[in-house]
């Protein structure tokens, strides 16, 4: 099973990141759910801008603390290329 690691944008031009196994679930989640992030609930609507597949949940979330521990320019570096 693939899982990805994701950023969204949310309305106030912030970034989150996370890790899901169904991406496109997940972002209605964030949008559409008391389940979503408590980051984003309060920042909707979010729109995704960057994901990235891994083949095991051990990337996943090593992926996601890289990209966390990246500055917000080098976020949109990913995403803007």
């Amino acid at each position: 099973m693939p899982y990805y690691v994701y950023l969204v944008e949310c309305s106030d031009g912030s970034l989150y990141c996370g890790y899901t196994t169904d991406l496109t679930k997940r972002v209605k989640k964030h949008n559409n759910s008391r389940y979503g992030a408590k980051y984003t609930r309060s920042r909707r609507p979010v729109k995704l801008v960057y994901s990235e597949e891994l083949e095991t949940r051990s990337s996943a979330m090593k992926r996601e603390a890289e990209i966390k521990s990246l500055s917000r320019k080098q976020k949109k570096a990913l995403f803007n290329s």
